[in-house]
């Protein structure tokens, strides 16, 4: 049965033609993705506006010739980067057959926003989620501490003008490892009507060296994330490190449910999505872009 479908690619609409017979999905494909996210308004797709998800997506569609759904592992928000990032999507055995994955590696990164980049490519067990199939997800933030401006870094780091006590800041920290309702650090919009639970399995604060400078990180591991969670307990543990707030206020935040109780969001441009944990959800391993798969 030949099925007509319109599909719009970079505003034109346009006839999609195919056999629904030949196009029973049999693979699942998955890419570690890597981006800048300044220029993008967000990971998902939204009319009108450039997005990482909208750029992968119209990129399959050119290869293809249909619409290819994708899955991602954490829906960055705008302005927030990504080193790890995980996308999934399926391919009938024709379309997986048409290409090899290293082929599909270069292609896509030939045609998305040069912002961003496929770092790996490989296949998945079929039916596999780059979301639900993560077992923890990984985040960095970084800030610089200093009078100075951090030009070579500026866009990667929330800059403050005095230096941290990073010690009152892991013992704030201490409170919110383990699994609890999260709620005070979150959108409260985001929050209405859904579960607010998540389980955080490690926040560390340390320094280290980005091009030369000395940044604060604070890494936080936990299975699920809710919206602008990791930005608003950063910035809670900042207000503690600045001095404006005991260790055991973080506590008196998190019994509190409600955002207002919580510190400032810190800023997007300082937020990494750094790693994805899979555990032995995915077959096999992904490769680096030029390797044969």
């Amino acid at each position: 049965m030949l099925t007509i479908r319109l599909f719009r690619y970079v505003g034109q609409p346009f006839l999609l033609y195919w056999k629904d017979m030949e196009n029973v999905m049999e693979h699942t494909v998955a890419l570690e993705v890597s981006y800048d996210g300044a220029p993008f308004s967000g990971f998902a797709r939204q009319p009108g506006q450039l997005t990482v998800q909208g750029s992968i997506e119209d990129a399959l569609a050119l290869l293809y010739g249909r619409p290819v759904e994708t899955t991602c592992a954490g829906r960055t928000d705008a302005g927030v980067h990504a080193r790890g990032q995980v996308v999934s999507f399926d391919l009938s055995g024709d379309e997986f057959a048409s290409r090899p994955l290293s082929a599909l590696s270069r292609s896509l990164n030939a045609l998305i926003d040069d912002r961003a980049s496929v770092k790996r490519i490989g296949e998945a067990s079929f039916g596999f989620s780059a979301r639900f199939d993560a077992v923890s997800r990984e985040y960095r933030y970084f800030i610089y501490e200093g009078a100075d401006r951090p030009v070579l870094v500026s866009d990667r780091v929330w800059h403050l003008k005095r230096r941290l006590d990073i010690q009152a800041m892991a013992e704030g920290a201490s409170y919110l490892v383990g699994e609890h309702d999260f709620k005070s650090f979150c959108m409260a919009v985001s929050a209405e009507g859904k579960p607010t639970c998540r389980n955080v399995s490690e926040i560390t604060i340390g320094r280290e060296e980005l091009l030369g400078e000395e940044v604060a990180v604070v890494k936080v591991i936990g299975n699920a994330f809710l919206h602008s969670m990791v930005r608003t307990i950063v910035g809670t543990l900042v207000a503690v490190g600045t001095g404006r707030r005991e260790p055991s206020w973080v506590g008196e935040v998190l019994e509190a449910r409600d955002r207002r109780a919580a510190g400032e969001n810190a800023p997007a441009a300082g937020l990494v999505f750094w790693h994805v944990d899979y555990g032995d959800a995915v077959s096999a391993p992904m490769r680096k872009e030029g390797n044969r798969v």
